[in-house]
């Protein structure tokens, strides 16, 4: 329930075809990109997964592969072990209890036993740990990865964006970063300017050029998400550094921590249900 997309064993593949990938592979190569994620849902049940990356590491791009490493065939092992490709996955805790009631699942052991067979192989890994808040073992989480032999892992509050968000279209949860070499094409082929500001459209790729598209979502950003994050942390964001945060609340004496700031219609109550105005920041009232 904590997840920013609308993904789950019941999802489908979306309208994009494998054809569309690789039109977008290509103009995205064509425009100079070197490096693509390949994400969800989860990737690895995509049948075309092994055909799109290696038309990606044909055209010169480096692949990330995010995925829950929950179920990976022995097929697959051999895509992601090949040159340029990596791999990139969410942990939660080193507790079995805490991580099935976080996932819903008991796959804690077997996710661990995915990540050392990615080291054993060499496929350069990353792991991210999602702190949902509520006394999770955050920092057992990150010993365990540790001991496990990760050397890249970073550390990230949850999102209040899709499935656990209290206001929708809520930009003072991103991170700034959004249409700055950056976009995402979504299973419809939506271009968005982070695959987090799933409600900011720039149009599609089924119908509109990459590079106008990519113009239009660094627009978007600037005028939608910029304005509602005066005092976001520029890249690189570190772990401590909260977007949104209220100025000075994040340094010693200066509160009880960063709370991202509200994002509303500035005549409205600040209520959930308001029309989103994802292009105005405000306090709440």
């Amino acid at each position: 329930m904590h997840c920013y997309a609308g993904s789950g064993p019941d999802g489908t593949d979306g309208t994009m075809r494998p054809d569309d990938w690789i039109d977008v592979l290509d103009q995205a190569a064509d425009l100079g990109v070197t490096m693509v994620q390949f994400i969800g849902g989860e990737p690895t049940l995509y049948a075309a997964l092994p055909d799109l990356i290696a038309h990606a590491i044909g055209r010169e791009m480096q692949v990330e592969v995010y995925s829950n490493l929950v179920h990976v065939t022995p097929a697959m092992w051999d895509v992601l072990a090949q040159p340029g490709v990596r791999l990139a996955t969410s942990f939660y805790s080193d507790d079995p209890a805490q991580h099935r009631q976080i996932t819903g699942r008991g796959t804690l052991a077997r996710i661990q036993a995915n990540i050392t067979h990615a080291l054993r192989r060499d496929i350069p890994l990353r792991v991210g740990v999602i702190d949902l808040g509520g006394g999770q073992r955050v920092e057992a989480a990150r010993a365990l990865l540790s001991d496990l032999g990760v050397t890249s892992i970073g550390l990230d509050r949850m999102r209040l964006l899709g499935r656990p968000a209290t206001i929708p279209c809520d930009a003072s949860q991103l991170c700034g970063r959004c249409g700055d070499g950056i976009a995402a094409v979504l299973p419809d082929g939506t271009l968005t300017p982070c695959p987090m500001a799933r409600w900011l459209s720039a149009g599609s790729v089924r119908t509109d050029a990459l590079a106008d598209l990519a113009t239009a979502a660094r627009r978007i950003a600037e005028t939608h998400i910029t304005p509602a994050l005066p005092h976001s942390c520029r890249p690189p964001c570190e772990p401590q550094c909260n977007p949104g945060c209220n100025p000075g609340v994040d340094q010693p004496g200066g509160g009880d921590g960063c709370q991202p700031k509200m994002n509303c219609n500035p005549n409205s109550a600040c209520k959930p249900q308001e029309p989103c105005r994802p292009d105005v920041s405000c306090k709440p009232r």
